[in-house]
């Protein structure tokens, strides 16, 4: 049995019990990734020599008093900065950001955990897209099946946790981008209420949508990642203060008598047959666990997708606007002139993606478009939000598909990117709304691709969303199976 196949609860017993070390822990991570890691590329930094050293402090400073996460090798995805250790957020024009200067909120928090950070890992560049295909640097492809994507932008978080690389990661969703890879690759990913998690130092992508979040093998596990990196931040504006409960107790309740809503939107045209037969199956598990669903409708998910690229996009401009060459970014080295040097070096420095999605948000913003487009786009929004709230009233939890399909073929859809944004239609309304959204396996496809669960709870609610998924997972086994890299291979 592997090392990675232990819960964080398993692993703590036995490194009180002197059965292993944080040292066995952090080689194994190491080990793996040096097995594996040529098929999936996952990492894009690794911080072998620090992690080392870590592990062995850790090893003679063990007491009774450590945390449920005391020497757990972690994943970072590469837009969540890490003091003294590359950054680039997957993208060219910060190749050169070796050395940055502060940790995130999160990696102090997860510092103070006593964690010991593997590496940072590879995404779409700045977030921007759902297979991470759109790397600056490398692929990253499927554990399940190396021909197939892992999805994104959280792709090398979802596929180093899936392949056994480290026992848990950090991704980011601005919409969709931990949910989506969770559920390509077969593994448990949270997004959190807009705000619980603190933003600071994270590259921003689109700041009223990103949030950090947990990528765990299992619920548990995610919910006391969760707890670690949770709480008020005042090096964040929009940071929630709010009371944090404490997530495992969720555990200690069934769900009989739960009230869950399906909305017909999340089942309608364009869900793989497979995906919506799993999910089923599930609602049925749900019913002998001795909960009721009823079929509703989010009547405004339908503009989900048109007015979170317009926002994501317009956001996404600003953000990025400060990389130029000159406070942030490689710059370029064919400048003729002032105003040269900032066109070749965002030129240069930006992939396709991204430039499609700063010229849209460009546009959105535009001078005499503002009301037509990105105005508009904020009242669906509210509209989408108030959808939720309404289906709350009645209702404890909301599930369907994480995704309408399982994941598709490297290079299938890359070339038509309209088709792309289509495919995050179930996961971007949670974002719009700012609600928590988990994914869970349910099941596979023929083809043995994992199939994601979404369940979306109330505001700050995490709670309730743990409890739903904990009770599923306990009944069935999905989560318990794991690839063998190369498919058929």
């Amino acid at each position: 049995m592997s090392l990675f196949d232990y819960t964080l609860k398993e692993l703590q017993e036995k490194l009180h019990n002197k059965e292993i070390t944080v040292s066995d822990l952090v080689e194994a991570s190491y080990n793996r990734i040096n097995e594996v890691d040529d098929e999936i590329q996952a990492f894009l930094t690794l911080n072998e020599e620090e992690a080392k050293q870590q592990a062995k402090q850790l090893d003679e400073q063990l007491g009774s008093d450590a945390s449920i996460l005391y020497g757990v090798p972690i994943g970072i995805k590469d837009n969540i900065v890490t003091k003294g250790l590359r950054t680039t957020a997957a993208s060219q024009i910060l190749e050169n950001l070796n050395d940055p200067l502060y940790d995130a909120t999160v990696i102090e928090k997860l510092k103070d955990e006593k964690t010991v950070t593997i590496g940072k890992l590879n995404m779409d560049e700045f977030a921007m897209g759902s297979t991470n295909e759109n790397s600056g640097f490398k692929k990253v492809r499927n554990p399940w099946n190396t021909d197939y994507v892992p999805g994104g932008s959280s792709g090398g978080s979802a596929a180093a946790v899936a392949a056994g690389e480290v026992f848990f990661s950090l991704g980011s969703d601005t919409g969709g981008s931990i949910r989506q890879p969770a559920s390509f690759c077969g593994v448990v990913g949270l997004k959190p209420t807009y705000g619980l998690v603190s933003r600071f130092g994270l590259i921003a992508f689109a700041s009223s949508l990103d949030q950090i979040g947990p990528i765990t093998r299992t619920v548990e596990d995610n919910a006391h990642l969760l707890q670690a990196i949770v709480g008020h931040d005042k090096m964040d504006s929009t940071s929630a203060n709010v009371e944090i409960p404490q997530y495992a107790d969720a555990f200690k309740q069934d769900v009989k008598g739960l009230r869950i809503a399906v909305p017909k939107e999340y089942l309608a045209e364009g869900v793989d047959p497979e995906v919506k037969e799993a999910v089923l199956a599930a609602l049925k598990q749900y019913e002998e666990l001795g909960a009721t669903w009823e079929e509703v409708s989010l009547p405004h998910s339908k503009y989900a997708v048109a007015a979170y690229y317009l926002l994501s996009s317009s956001e996404a401009s600003a953000n990025l606007a400060r990389f130029d060459g000159v406070r942030y970014g490689v710059r370029t080295e064919k400048r003729v002139d002032m105003l040269d040097m900032f066109k070749q070096s965002r030129a240069e420095g930006f992939g396709d993606e991204v430039k499609r999605r700063i010229m849209l948000g460009t546009f959105a913003l535009s001078s005499g478009y503002y009301d037509a487009y990105y105005k508009k786009a904020q009242k669906v929004r509210t509209l989408i939000k108030n959808d939720f709230e309404k289906i709350f009233e009645d209702y404890d939890v909301v599930i369907g598909p994480t995704s309408p399909t399982t994941a598709y073929k490297i290079g299938e859809k890359i070339d038509d990117p309209l088709t792309m944004y289509v495919d995050d239609i179930l996961t971007i309304p949670v974002n719009l709304a700012g609600v928590p959204g988990i994914s869970v396996p349910c099941g596979f496809s023929k083809e043995g691709l994992p199939i994601g669960l979404q369940i979306i709870g109330k505001h700050f609610d995490e709670s309730t969303v743990y409890r739903v998924a904990y009770a599923f997972e306990q009944a069935t086994d999905h989560h318990k199976k794991r690839p063998t890299l190369g498919g058929d291979k």
